[in-house]
């Protein structure tokens, strides 16, 4: 399957070609200008989306082994279903949070915790995935790590008090929920690569359709967990019917799975040492105050919300209204930026965008609530798709592309969940969200700054 590199590598090498040729190759690539199936009909968007984490393995890992036409639209219905269980970890709880926390009887350290150690492992399990791919191969660690989601949203809910002398629901909760953020970081590196090399000829709808279904499982998650707790009265039953459609999921890959074979793969470094341009650690900076904003939106806006006056039922669809017009603005903003010499303006309005929406969330009016959150979505679907449309945009090829993707996630995500350990903190020290609208906006300000500097027209070498 062409990708990136091919455009600007002859036989592993880079040719000469200069920052404005290439810079032109890959906004006309990334807007599917490039002709060939595997191009037409791309959006940057998706583009971005789908870095292959193995690109330097040797071997390299080929497709799905799938016997026919309708097996291959099987596995692709699979992967498109394992994309909808990757947020509702984190929105569920989120929704339910107040319930969960005076029910089960929470200190307020772990609610800090539950809200912040996902995010932080999907940091901290992201440069794990290639390692476990390579030796047991991409479909059994994905089928490993759906497994292990199933078993952590199980786990959740369990009262584990009798069998540790009264420890409540807390053990659980925190063994739990640590399992799922494990899972999703696996997912999440070795997803994107497995819709690039198994549907090269429909990258574009897969691409779209693996995006979306990321998106509406947040959706998903905080708009139906508070409809479950009214009806049953039980935040346990509210948490555990987000297992059914992970084990369902599971169940339904497991034959496609089993039946690949394990090749052994070696690495073969190619591309530039990110870690040292610093190209890429203003994009990584980027990427990490975006990340901040973005999981303290999954795990507090509901929590603000509530402590605002608002029903829980009514916070529940605001963020699932919000969480779709996140949708909305990452079709659009990529293929903008994409348009224009350098991102930089576009990347300080979205950031600007997105810490006035989280601003006037907590501080602003109450009667325009939708208002905000309609900014805050807007403003957050543009600024994480901005972010990674760096990726493409300021790198030359694959190769380095993969690195640096790998970069951005680690950092990205171990250091961005510090936003939502701040947000717990300064509410628990204070018993208001007030400090955390100030908080915002220091960190929409920051992503500004950094959204200038990773926008300028230069690449990681």
């Amino acid at each position: 399957m062409e990708n990136l590199a091919a455009l600007s590598c002859k036989n592993g090498r880079m040719t000469d070609a200069t920052n404005a040729e290439a810079g032109k190759q890959r906004r006309r690539t990334a807007l599917g200008e490039v002709q060939g199936p595997t191009r037409r009909g791309s959006s940057l968007a998706e583009l971005s989306n789908l870095v292959d984490a193995e690109i330097d393995e040797l071997p390299a890992p080929g497709p799905t082994r799938v016997g026919s036409r309708r097996a291959l639209a099987y596995l692709g219905v699979c992967l498109v279903l394992i994309g909808m269980n990757l947020r509702s970890v984190f929105s569920s709880l989120s929704a339910v949070l107040p319930e969960v926390t005076s029910q089960a009887g929470l200190p307020g350290w772990s609610v800090v915790v539950l809200t912040t150690v996902p995010v932080t492992l999907l940091g901290v399990f992201a440069p794990l995935a290639p390692v476990l791919a390579r030796r047991f191969g991409a479909e059994r660690v994905l089928l490993g790590a759906m497994a292990l989601l199933t078993a952590g949203l199980l786990l959740r809910p369990v009262d584990a008090g009798a069998a540790l002398g009264g420890a409540g629901h807390l053990p659980a909760l925190l063994v739990g929920t640590a399992a799922c953020g494990a899972a999703i970081a696996l997912c999440n590196v070795l997803l994107p690569g497995l819709v690039k090399r198994d549907f090269p000829q429909r990258l574009g709808l897969m691409g779209g359709l693996y995006t979306t279904a990321i998106c509406a499982s947040a959706a998903l998650g905080a708009g139906f967990t508070y409809p479950v707790y009214t009806a049953t009265g039980e935040w346990t039953k509210a948490l555990w019917i987000w297992a059914v459609p992970a084990a369902v999921v599971l169940l339904l890959f497991l034959p496609v799975a089993v039946r690949q074979e394990t090749v052994r793969h070696r690495v073969v470094r190619d591309g530039v040492n990110v870690w040292r341009s610093p190209v890429a650690w203003q994009v990584t900076i980027f990427m990490v105050l975006q990340a901040m904003m973005s999981f303290s939106g999954f795990a507090w806006l509901a929590p603000i919300l509530r402590e605002r006056g608002v029903d829980g039922a009514t916070a529940g669809l605001i963020v699932a209204v919000c969480i779709v017009l996140q949708m909305l603005g990452s079709l659009f903003a990529p293929a903008l930026a994409a348009r224009f010499r350098d991102q930089r303006a576009i990347n300080m309005v979205v950031a600007l965008m997105t810490g006035a929406g989280f601003v006037l969330s907590i501080l602003g009016p109450l009667d325009l609530i939708w208002v905000w959150a309609g900014l805050l979505g807007l403003g957050q679907g543009s600024l994480t798709a901005a972010a990674l449309t760096l990726i493409m945009l300021r790198t030359r090829d694959g190769h380095t592309a993969a690195h640096l993707s790998g970069m951005m996630q680690g950092v990205g995500y171990g250091v961005g969940s510090t936003g939502t350990l701040m947000v717990g903190q300064l509410h628990q020290a204070t018993g208001s969200f007030v400090p955390a609208g100030v908080l915002f906006m220091v960190v929409g300000l920051l992503a500004a700054v950094f959204g200038y500097r990773s926008g300028r027209n230069r690449f990681v070498d």
